[in-house]
Parts: C-alpha cells; structure tokens; sequence
C-alpha cells in the first residue's frame, strides 16, 4: 500500500505580509498530480490545514477546490485538525465529505473512527488524532493535564479498536509536539502548543503503531524511537513561512506498506515559488553587490538586514529597486552603543523630557540627535507642557 502523508498549510498564510495564496493553490494541484502518477491509496493531511481559526474566503475556496480535486480524483484524504484549526469549522459536513471520499478527523469522538484500506496482505487501519489541547479533552479521555496524558489514552483507543477490528497494520496522524532520542528542530514559524509547561509528548505512546504522521513542525524530519519498528515523522509544511526556514528542503512523504509495516520512505521535495534569501551589510555595499555577486537575489524574496550605524533614508525603496521582491528589513548598527542596561541606567539620571526624547531618537537611529533635531524636539515638548497647561 502506497500513501502520502503532508501537513500543516496553513492555508491563507503570508508572509511578511504577502500573500502565499498562488503559491499554496500550486503545491495542492502538485500534490494532486504527485497522488496520481504514484497511485496512492490515500493522502494523509496532519493537521493546520488552515491558518487561523476564522480562515479569509479565499483560503475556504482553495480547500475547497483541493477536496473537489481529490474526490474528482478517486483518492481519498484523511485531514486531522491542528491547533492554528477551528475543530468545529473544519469538521463540517464530515459524514457528507466522506461520501466524497474526504475523511475529516476533528474531534475525540473520532479518534477510534478508522478508514480501513485493503491490499494483498489484509486490512490497514488509518486513525487520526487531532490536536488534543489538555484543558478540553482530559475530561472526555479521563486523564491528567497534559499533552503527553492525552495522547496516550488516545493512542490507547485505537489500539484497542485495532485489535477488535483484527488491524495488524495501524497508521495514525497526529497533529502535537512530540520529541524522541533526539532534539526535534523547531521553526520561527510554529506556535507555541505548551500548556502547564508541558508542551511535548514523548514518541514512547505510539509504541506499536506501524507509522505516525506528524503534523506541527515545519520542518521535515524523523523521530527516533529506539528499539520500537514504529516509523514516526514529521512531514514539514509544503512552504517556508518563516526566514528560518530558509535553508530547509520542504517536502512531502511518500510511503510504502508491506505485510509486515513500513517498508520504504521517501521524500519528494515540493516547488518552491521563490527561494528564501537573507543578506547582511550596510546599505551603500548591498546595493553595489546587487549588480554582482548578489544579482540572483531579484527573483527571491529577501530579508534585508542592515548593519548601518544611523538608518538610511528610505531604504526599502532603495533596496527594491534592485531586488523587488525584498520583504523585510531588519536593522542591527554595528558597533552600537547602547544596550539595555546602559539605556535604563542613563534614563533613571534624567528628569528632562527633551534629553528623554533625544536617547529615544539616539536608540531609533544608531546616532545622537543633532542641534536641529533637537531644537524640534524641545520645540514638540514645551507645545506640549503648554497644551497640559492650558487643560489644567
């Protein structure tokens, strides 16, 4: 049995404030087109298909015109809910989408729900976990107040109907943080799942199962589980959102199933709109290796970070003229002078309002205010002592 496990979309995300909508709609016909020419059995989805929990129009549009594609298709998906997910919002029309072929997990009451494939050498039990927030489902599944708890009396569940069910061969998506023998990398770009301080699950609670597809991190990567034949992994998001994840190679998992679990997994790398770029420098540098070295940058999208010791004059302009696609600028002056303690210790010694303002423009700027900002600067606060004045 072939599947396709991928997750976290994030569907109407964008980043730095450009919309990722186009490039989102190419990596679903991609996928689509991937699911086809490799005759999968199913499309595993792991979670934060959308963005937020009130997702814009158009990212409802695009989803549904995944689903229609899929179904239109003949290849089933199975989509848990993540925590960027409404549960409510995404599991509409559940019993109608399975009809359809789409196969929507999004509540405890689903968790031992299974879809149950057949190949040569019997029955494989797809389940799906959605994200479980401790708060809301240690009532329901009985237990403590913590990710790993639920989880565990999840996993519980399904073991339990796979053994009814007589289900030798059990894959499960699960939308959390879990960390095996090794560190798991996390992004800038994922929020934060942490409740009580417990925020992980160890990957020791889906012991047994044949493969987890994880869903959460953004970046791809493998869970160890030492002495387990358990495969857990996490797919990553199809897309870079966050500078971090620049050098990331964003993939989806192909998966092969024999009679005895996993047998092969491979990754395929999804299309990259634009390649993720970061440069340091002074402004006047950067723009004269723009025509250089640094001529390639024009097709990417880049975070600027610039190192001038007072800001340049309109710089983002300046930079997209070269490099239009620049989406960010980030400003780090060398060499500079003030720091945190430094700042505070200097303000507890001042009661003038204009040198204030004058450390203010010094901590904005990367340079002491000259005389004639200064001059506007004592000129804005007696303007404003005369208005506190004249209201007294």
């Amino acid at each position: 049995m072939r599947l396709i496990h991928t997750s976290d979309w994030h569907l109407g995300r964008t980043l730095a404030q450009t919309s990722l909508l186009d490039a989102q709609r190419h990596f679903l016909d991609w996928l689509l087109a991937l699911a086809v020419e490799h005759g999968v059995d199913a499309v595993l989805v792991s979670g934060d298909v959308y963005d937020r929990a009130v997702p814009p129009t158009d990212a409802v549009r695009l989803l549904d015109h995944a689903f229609v594609s899929f179904a239109g298709a003949g290849i089933p998906l199975v989509v848990v809910s993540g925590n960027h997910d409404s549960a409510v919002r995404l599991g509409f029309g559940r019993e109608l989408s399975a009809r359809s072929g789409v196969h929507l997990r999004t509540s405890v009451a689903e968790i031992d729900v299974p879809l149950v494939l057949k190949d040569e050498h019997g029955p494989v039990g797809i389940y799906g976990i959605p994200y479980l927030l401790p708060d809301a489902a240690m009532a329901e599944l009985g237990t403590e107040r913590s990710h790993a708890a639920v989880l565990g009396a999840a996993v519980g569940r399904i073991r339990a109907d796979a053994t009814e069910r007589g289900i030798d061969r059990t894959v499960v998506l699960s939308h959390a943080f879990v960390t095996g023998s090794a560190a798991s990398e996390v992004s800038d770009s994922e929020r934060d799942v942490r409740v009580g301080g417990i925020g992980d699950a160890p990957a020791s609670v889906f012991d047994g199962l044949s493969y987890v597809a994880l869903g959460h991190l953004h970046r791809p990567q493998q869970v160890r589980l030492e002495g387990s034949a358990t495969r857990l992994r996490y797919s990553g998001s199809p897309l870079a959102f966050s500078f971090s994840e620049r050098d990331d190679t964003k993939s989806v998992v192909l998966l092969d199933l024999g009679p005895d679990g996993v047998e092969e997994i491979t990754t395929i790398p999804t299309p990259v709109p634009r390649p993720l770029r970061q440069v340091t420098g002074r402004l006047a540098e950067l723009l004269e290796r723009a025509v250089t070295d640094l001529a390639h940058l024009a097709e990417s999208w880049v975070k600027v970070v610039l190192t001038d010791v007072s800001r340049p004059v309109n710089p983002m302009d300046r930079l997209r003229e070269v490099w239009p696609h620049t989406l960010t600028i980030d400003f780090r002056p060398e060499g500079e002078r003030i720091g945190t303690p430094a700042d505070l210790e200097r303000l507890a010694r001042t009661t003038d309002p204009v040198e204030v303002c004058g450390y203010f423009v010094e901590y904005v700027d990367g340079a002491e205010p000259t005389d004639a900002e200064r001059a506007v600067l004592r000129d804005a606060v007696e303007r404003a002592q005369r208005h506190a004045e004249a209201s007294d």
